[in-house]
């Protein structure tokens, strides 16, 4: 029984440290050792393609029609692009704001979810690539020609740009770990693919775009689809854009929680898992990032007990104790101390929970496809 309680304790602490650090070091090693250049910048790419910017949208009227302005005065030749507003069932005045804004085409739609209105936007689009962006989103004036850059590259399918979480109140740690994981996607993108998105800025080329089912949203089912289907996946760190990030941690737990009863069919039943279409490298970066990264609740808690059991074999399994209680006493404290070691704390603590709460939420209820702005976000 002491063996096997050590093979638990040091596999999963061993799990969790390799997903949230190793990976990263391993991902900068394999960069040097391939030698891929990064995808190409808005100055190399030469004349640039047409493009369709795709916005879903429900319930913004606060918020579209800066949103509209902002892809307006984007530094990008004007005759070459679309901006599409896909009303999702809205109940107030985002359609006829959008219009007074100066989109393109606005379509007030059923309510059907985020991603049928995107599939609706691409219906209608013009644009030989179609980008996508949220409401509350703001894009830099070069960001439109950096998503599409990498496109002259034609084995690329997929483009995410970088966005940075912003929000001057409140002590969500988001943009901490968003920088962080900027880092890896561009060490992703090195490699092989990102393994992931974001929904702030990313593009596909209209023939790379695919029709998913309304509760997988495209952040995560597309890197990976496209590449098994041929296509890279990248990351262009110069297309920027920023979104305000929800105050509180309290807040992000239950945006996490939201996103992740999205991210687990995906997940188990969306085709991420089946090796078809992978090459071992990218195989083992999902393994790596996404796997591991949403297997870490269930991860800490074998850790954790396994550690309990094994308290009387020497002091390397107190010390492990004392660091795994001394997190979880530091997360409570948090909101009476508010130190930002304590809020780091807490902040990781409730967004580890998260991913196991989505998976409840999933298998207890099932997901809608619709979705509601993030409270604070606008």
């Amino acid at each position: 029984m002491p063996d096997a309680m050590r093979a638990i304790f040091w596999a999963s602490a061993g799990a969790l440290v390799y997903t949230h650090v190793g990976y990263a070091a391993a991902l900068a090693g394999l960069a040097k050792l391939t030698g891929r250049r990064p995808a190409l910048t808005g100055d190399a790419a030469g004349s640039p393609p047409s493009v369709s910017i795709i916005v879903a949208a429900y319930a913004e009227e606060a918020v579209i029609a800066d949103r509209v302005a902002n892809l307006r005065a984007l530094d990008y030749p004007a005759g070459r692009v679309e901006v599409i507003v896909a009303c999702d069932g809205s109940p107030d005045l985002t359609a006829s704001r959008a219009r007074a804004a100066g989109a393109d085409l606005v379509l007030e739609l059923c309510r059907g979810g985020k991603v049928r209105a995107q599939d609706a936007g691409v219906d209608r689009a013009r644009g030989e690539i179609v980008a996508f962006s949220d409401a509350n989103a703001r894009w830099e004036p070069a960001a439109l020609r950096e998503l599409v850059a990498p496109f002259a590259d034609p084995e690329v399918g997929y483009v995410c740009g970088d966005v940075r979480f912003v929000n001057a109140r409140g002590d969500n740690q988001e943009g901490l770990y968003w920088r962080y994981e900027m880092t890896v996607r561009a060490l992703e993108s090195r490699v092989r693919s990102v393994t992931g998105g974001n929904g702030a800025i990313y593009a596909t080329r209209r023939e790379s775009y695919l029709v998913v089912d309304p509760v997988m949203g495209h952040d995560l089912s597309f890197p990976f689809n496209m590449v098994k289907r041929g296509w890279r996946a990248v990351y262009a760190p110069r297309a920027r854009a920023t979104e305000k990030m929800v105050p509180t941690i309290e807040g992000e737990f239950a945006r996490k929680r939201r996103m992740m009863s999205h991210g687990w069919p995906i997940m188990l039943r969306g085709g991420m898992l089946s090796p078809r279409g992978y090459d071992p490298v990218y195989a083992l970066m999902l393994v790596s990032h996404r796997v591991l990264r949403y297997a870490s609740p269930f991860l800490h808690v074998l850790a954790l007990a396994a550690n309990l059991a094994l308290l009387g074999d020497g002091p390397v399994y107190r010390s492990a104790l004392a660091v795994q209680l001394g997190v979880l006493a530091g997360a409570l404290a948090a909101p009476a101390v508010r130190s930002r070691p304590l809020l780091i704390a807490r902040y990781y603590v409730l967004t580890t929970a998260s991913l196991a709460a989505g998976l409840y939420d999933w298998l207890a209820h099932g997901t809608r496809a619709g979705w509601e702005p993030a409270e604070g976000t606008r």
